[in-house]
């Protein structure tokens, strides 16, 4: 597909999602799991770009595709997956008329009453997919499909009262799969990650030492410069460092405070208003609750 310059599609229904592939109606409203061998051409109407109002997890391989998700472009020719929540878009520039792979997607109501409801909402991968798809081996490749067919058989069969708790489950565990092989992948990436590790060190020392701007410091101001997601960023430094972006900020800014505290006259709140704090009492507990002193005693003890 060519940019057009349309509006998103907005795709509501898991119903809508298999007219548009060309697929039969659905066995199931609220969730399916789509085997892209079957799909057949993309429904005339649909635009570049595309809204999912449900969760989708995309397995894909060898297709000749390239995405834009967010301002970030993303190439499948590799094959890999990506996870899009509800409401992301997703752009596509060129597509294969002959794509193979597995698609698991699911509305927010099937897991609704479900503990998954809050603990899909800590994988981070779901809101930085197409920066760093995750790659997958063969043996990671298997767990995923295997876990896709459990819950094709599992919808497919009988429906009794165990059927949703099964389902809900075998997707909790496949999301759990995908957390320990993006974790991996992080691991096995360490020139990349010891990359933007040194991009944010100077980054972040830059803006500390830049007067012209005011207020704190915020992972979001950080990602953006470096192009990435923030939670993207806060997970490649957690896997290097042991420590968040967040942590990184009241770290450098707590030895920035010191600096300012032993070696000048201004008053703690003169100090708090510099590094960007609107109330010097945020300073204050910040300050003591990363050093075990309060400012007046640290300078104290310094001199």
């Amino acid at each position: 597909m060519k940019k057009s310059g349309r509006k998103p599609h907005m795709v509501n229904s898991i119903s809508e999602l298999h007219r548009i592939f060309s697929l039969p109606k659905p066995e199931h409203p609220l969730i399916s799991v789509i085997e892209l061998e079957k799909t057949h051409s993309i429904a005339s109407e649909i635009s570049d770009s595309v809204v999912f109002n449900f969760y989708s997890v995309w397995l894909e391989k060898d297709v000749n595709t390239k995405l834009r998700y967010g301002q970030q472009y993303f190439d499948f020719e590799e094959g890999a997956m990506i996870f899009i929540a509800p409401g992301q878009v997703l752009s596509t520039y060129s597509h294969s008329h002959s794509p193979s792979g597995w698609g698991l997607v699911f509305h927010p109501d099937f897991i609704r009453h479900y503990p998954l409801t809050k603990t899909i909402k800590t994988f981070s991968y779901f809101s930085y997919a197409v920066n760093e798809g995750l790659h997958l081996s063969e043996k990671e490749e298997s767990i995923i499909i295997t876990l896709m067919k459990n819950i094709l058989q599992e919808y497919q069969s009988v429906i009794d009262h165990f059927s949703q708790d099964l389902i809900v489950s075998q997707i909790e565990t496949l999301l759990n799969y995908c957390n320990r092989f993006y974790h991996r992948q992080f691991l096995t990436r360490k020139n990349a990650g010891s990359h933007l590790l040194s991009q944010f060190e100077t980054v972040l020392s830059a803006r500390f030492e830049n007067k012209n701007e005011s207020g704190l410091i915020t992972v979001q101001e950080l990602a953006a410069a470096l192009n990435v997601s923030p939670d993207y960023l806060s997970d490649m430094l957690q896997s290097q460092t042991g420590q968040n972006a967040q942590q990184h900020i009241h770290n450098k800014l707590i030895e920035k405070a010191k600096e300012l505290i032993s070696t000048t006259s201004l008053s703690v709140s003169e100090i708090a208003f510099q590094l960007g704090f609107e109330h010097p009492q945020s300073f204050h507990k910040l300050f003591k609750k990363k050093t075990k002193l309060s400012p007046l005693a640290f300078r104290q003890s310094f001199n």
